[in-house]
């Protein structure tokens, strides 16, 4: 059987498995705060930054004469050890918890100090020689540390939404070149209203996903400011007077990443704002997905009582009991996707007011819900690009014909005959069941050809110059 170490905190002893990496101090957080069961290790990048940060920390240490040269080294290869993937299950504290993110970074502490003992050959839980707090958290407070590895993860993570954001935009304009020839009626409030083509509709929704991705870059550049320096309030308390000019300077080029030191550390070791404003614009973004996919569902719907304008791809048998019956998954599941988003922009704004003087200690539930909602976002962007918009395709003569049936093209007599004649001309078509044109020909309003100017359905998909009568 495997044997165990006795460690030692300010609360009392406790046996650690020997194997672990981590120490009594996760092993606490393990027991108190088991409340999702999704361990920090379930977003990857959480621990790269983490790993960042650490070994920027040893660096500027020891550049200060803080921290002996040797053991900076082997702190820096123990973090290269994460950031190689290595360890990642050594990560076992749960993604919410009080502490304010305490536990996170005191997981992050040990198994560094103890993968940095082994690296200078000695047994883990030696920490008279290296200590998780002493050496490894030198400088430090969870409080810098912890928002720190929070927004170098935002940065990382809005990178590769906005990367989907633009496959999916450039999906739908691909779309829109593809049905630029298909005319079909647009709708108002449900209602038939006037022709458009197909093309335009899609070449809409490409549009309103790079707003959104020019909504999430001025987002991500809030989240490149951080209070790594600050130690426990802002005031620097325990950190050498150089030291966060100087492990700003490490981890900027250790990270590759624009990151810059807040003007006021007491003011950014509080303020949460950055986080308000980038979890309101992934609720813009889910709210925009999912009115497109409500779309998708309209304009799909049949395939012989509804619109059936198009053809989303078949992606699974519908029904246990209607047989041949094929449902819009792909847009559904991205609704669900949307309606989880909003509701998490409500878990972090309340998180967000519910922080008290100096530090806000509900952080580790706003980057739960944060890192939730961006990859859940990237991967609807995704499913949706893959397993439908890529391949609809557009039932052409259906949606001619709806236009050339629908009495929305006594629109386009305005100009012509003035408003009251074409309303009459619209009413009476709806009630006889017959068309615009057959109207206005039998009442001797327009000729043929005017009409068939007027009423072209072409020429009514942009502005036209207009003769009046």
């Amino acid at each position: 059987m495997a044997g165990t170490r006795i460690e030692k905190d300010s609360l009392g002893t406790m046996e650690v498995p020997e194997e672990c990496y981590y120490g009594i101090q996760t092993l606490r957080a393990v027991q108190n705060f088991c409340i999702t069961q999704i361990p920090i290790s379930h977003y990857p990048r959480f621990l790269y930054s983490l790993a960042f940060i650490k070994k920027a920390a040893a660096a500027a240490n020891a550049s200060l004469g803080l921290l002996d040269q040797e053991m900076s080294m082997a702190i820096s290869r123990a973090c290269d050890d994460i950031l190689d993937d290595k360890l990642h299950d050594q990560f076992v504290v749960d993604v919410i918890q009080g502490g304010a993110g305490t536990s996170a970074n005191m997981n992050a502490n040990e198994v560094i100090a103890n993968r940095t003992l082994e690296l200078m050959g000695y047994e883990k839980g030696r920490y008279d020689i290296v200590s998780p707090n002493t050496h490894i958290n030198m400088s430090q407070s969870t409080n810098d540390v912890y928002p720190t590895a929070l927004r170098i993860t935002l940065i990382l993570k809005i990178r590769v939404l906005i990367e989907e954001l633009e496959k999916l935009a450039r999906a739908f304009e691909a779309k829109r070149d593809e049905f630029s020839d298909v005319l079909k009626i647009g709708r108002t409030q449900l209602q038939d209203a006037v022709p458009m083509t197909l093309g335009q509709e899609f070449g809409a929704w490409g549009v309103t996903m790079r707003e959104d991705m020019q909504r999430l870059a001025e987002a991500q550049s809030l989240v490149h400011e951080i209070n790594l320096g600050g130690t426990a309030i802002g005031t620097g308390l325990n950190a050498h007077p150089d030291y966060r000019r100087s492990v700003t300077e490490y981890l900027t080029a250790m990270s590759a990443l624009p990151l810059i030191s807040a003007t006021d550390l007491v003011e950014a070791t509080q303020d949460t704002g950055a986080y308000v404003q980038l979890s309101g614009v992934c609720k813009r973004v889910a709210v925009k997905l999912s009115k497109i996919c409500n779309d998708l569902r309209l304009l799909s719907s049949g395939p012989r009582c509804g619109l059936n304008e198009i053809n989303l791809p078949p992606m699974a048998p519908g029904s246990t009991i209607m047989p041949g019956k094929v449902n819009p998954v792909i847009p559904e599941v991205v609704n669900q996707v949307a309606f989880t988003v909003v509701g998490g922009d409500i878990t972090v704004t309340m998180a967000a007011e519910a922080g008290q003087l100096e530090l806000n200690v509900m952080e580790p539930v706003i980057a739960h819900t944060l890192f939730n909602n961006l990859d859940m976002l990237r991967r609807a962007c995704s499913t949706l690009r893959e397993r439908c918009v890529m391949g609809i395709t557009a039932n052409r003569e259906h949606c001619r014909r709806m236009v050339e049936n629908s009495i929305g093209l006594a629109t386009a007599l305005n100009p012509y005959i003035g408003y009251e004649r074409s309303a009459e001309v619209a009413k009476e078509a709806l009630a006889s069941g017959r068309t615009v044109a057959e109207i206005v020909l039998e009442k001797g309003i327009l000729s043929q050809e005017e009409l068939d100017d007027i009423l072209k359905p072409e020429s009514m998909t942009a502005p036209r110059q207009f003769r009046s009568s």
